[in-house]
C-alpha cells in the first residue's frame, strides 16, 4: 500500500506514465521489462532494478521473465502523467504555435512542474480537449480515458477508405516526416495497394496525394473507419 509520504519522483512518474502508455497500446495490462527499457532509453538490467524498488513501494507489480504491471495507486499516478503531458503537448501546439515535432520532449519536462490547479486552469483555456495534437485521448480529471482505436494503417486492405486517428510514434524526425506527408490526424485515407512482397502500401490521401509507405510506418499510423 502507498504511503501518503512516499510521494513518486519525477523519474517514478516517467516510469508509470510510460507503463501505463504501453499497456494502453498492447493487449496485457502486464508489460514486458525490455519494452519498458527501450521506450526510457535504460538498460534492461536498470528498469528491473528500478521496477523492483517501485514494486517495494507499491506502485507495481513485477514477475520476473513476465513483466510489470500498475497497481491501482500506480495507474492513478500515470494516468495524472499522462494527462498533463497530453494537454502540455496540446498547449504547446495550440497556443505557443511550436511544431508538433519538438513538444514531446518540452512536454517531457514540464509535466514535473505544473500544480494541479494550474492544469486545471489550463484544460478549462483550452476548452477542455479530448485529443491531443498527436490524436491521442486526453485523459480526464476522474482518470476516464476515451476508447482509442485499435487498428494501424497496416491491417487495411484495398479499397478500404478511413480517417487516421493518431500517430503512434513521437520521435521528431517520425513527425515532421508525417506532417510533410500530410499524415495528420483527421486526414481521410484511401488504400490504393498493398503489396506483400515488397512490403509496402499505396495510399491516397484526402483524394489527392499519392505515396508508398513501408509496413513499419504504416503500423505507426492508427486509424478509424
Amino acid at each position: 500500500m502507498v504511503s501518503l509520504f512516499n510521494m513518486p519522483s519525477s523519474t517514478v512518474e516517467n516510469y508509470l506514465k510510460q507503463i501505463l502508455v504501453e499497456s494502453l497500446q498492447g493487449t496485457s495490462s502486464e508489460v514486458g521489462m525490455g519494452k519498458i527499457a527501450d521506450c526510457l532509453g535504460v538498460t534492461p538490467g536498470t528498469a528491473t532494478t528500478m521496477v523492483k524498488n517501485m514494486e517495494s513501494k507499491g506502485w507495481v507489480k513485477y514477475r520476473p521473465r513476465k513483466g510489470v504491471k500498475l497497481t491501482t495507486a500506480g495507474r492513478k499516478v500515470g494516468m495524472n502523467m499522462l494527462r498533463r503531458h497530453r494537454l502540455l503537448e496540446t498547449f504547446l501546439v495550440e497556443t505557443l504555435g511550436l511544431d508538433w515535432g519538438e513538444i514531446h520532449e518540452e512536454a517531457e519536462v514540464l509535466e514535473h512542474a505544473i500544480s494541479e490547479k494550474v492544469l486545471e486552469k489550463l484544460d478549462e483555456f483550452l476548452g477542455r480537449p479530448s485529443h491531443d495534437p498527436h490524436g491521442d485521448p486526453i485523459p480526464t480529471k476522474r482518470g476516464g480515458l476515451p476508447k482509442a482505436s485499435n487498428r494501424s494503417l497496416l491491417d487495411c486492405k484495398v479499397g478500404d477508405l478511413v480517417r487516421i486517428e493518431s500517430i503512434q510514434d513521437q520521435e521528431k524526425e517520425f513527425l515532421q516526416f508525417a506532417r510533410k506527408n500530410k499524415l495528420m490526424p483527421g486526414r481521410k485515407i484511401e488504400v490504393i495497394r498493398h503489396d506483400r512482397i515488397a512490403d509496402s502500401i499505396e495510399i491516397k490521401i484526402d483524394n489527392k496525394t499519392v505515396i508508398t509507405l513501408g509496413s513499419k510506418t504504416a503500423e505507426k499510423i492508427v486509424i478509424r473507419n
